[in-house]
Formats: C-alpha cells, structure tokens, sequence
C-alpha cells in the first residue's frame, strides 16, 4: 500500500488535470501559484489520492477481470490479508481522512488565493460524484447519464 499510493496519485492524472485547469484561470494562474501547486501541497495530494483510492474501490473487480495492474484494493488485501469487503471499508475510511484534510487546508491560511484552493475542491467533488458508489466515468447505463442531461439539455432557467 505504502508504494502503491504514491504511483496512484500520478497514476488518476489529477495533479496533471488540475495544472491544464488553472492554465485558463487567467490571474488566478499566477507564477506563485503554479510553483505553490509543483510543490506537492496537501490538498492537492489528498485530492489526488481520494480520486484514486475511490475510482479503485468501485472499479476493483471490473479492472481485475481485465487483467488490469493491481488496484489499491488488491495491494490492500494482499498486505493486510483481508476480505475485498475489509479492504473496502479501511479504504473509505482513508477517504474520509483525506477529505478532513482538504477541510483543514481549506479553513487556515495558506499560500494560494482561495480561487485556486476552490478549483481543487470542486475537482475533488467532481471524482465524489463519478466514484461515490459506483463507476459512473465507465459505465454509461448509470445515473450520470440523467445527471448530465438535466445540466446540458434542461438546464435550470436563470
């Protein structure tokens, strides 16, 4: 697990999504910024890290029938000799320690604008909704297809 996860937080993509978000975020996408996000900062890593620990938790047995590259919920039980429901439920309670890390990160004073800090968190939230209890990004038969119609084809009138 301890060699997994560092791998999984490049591996999602996130730091690299959140980088090409700021890119269009004009002042907000300052030198100071740019070299705050190079840095690792927590957030960003908690952020990351939450995206891949949940996308692995609903995917698990999908991408094992892939023959996919062991997931944390493989490493997780393979270290710690438990049942995949085990692996689960301490994985989704490093979640939810991740997720009182972006709060905390959120409420004391930090060295990016708040702008910045929010793109974080709204990504983060994004992965909530695609991982929360099922994969919603690979399967298209699941409630984001309704979702995206309701905000693309009726929109709430402003």
């Amino acid at each position: 697990m301890e060699e997994n996860l560092p791998n999984g937080y490049t591996s999602i993509g996130y730091p690299l999504a959140i980088i090409v978000i700021y890119c269009g975020r004009g002042e907000v996408a300052s030198e100071e910024v740019f070299e705050w996000l190079f840095s690792q900062q927590k957030i960003l890593v908690a952020g990351s890290t939450i995206a891949r620990l949940m996308d692995d938790i609903v995917s698990h047995e999908f991408e094992q029938e892939r023959g996919h590259v062991a997931s944390s919920v493989e490493c997780y039980i393979k270290q710690y000799d438990v049942s995949k429901e085990e692996a689960h439920a301490e994985l989704n309670k490093l979640v939810e320690k991740l997720w009182r890390d972006i709060n905390e990160e959120l409420l004391r004073p930090l060295e990016a604008p708040m702008p910045a800090l929010k793109t974080i968190l709204n990504k983060v939230r994004v992965m909530d909704l695609l991982y929360k209890d099922e994969d919603t990004y690979m399967d298209s038969k699941t409630i984001m297809k309704e979702l995206l119609t309701y905000i693309l084809v009726h929109p709430v009138p402003s």
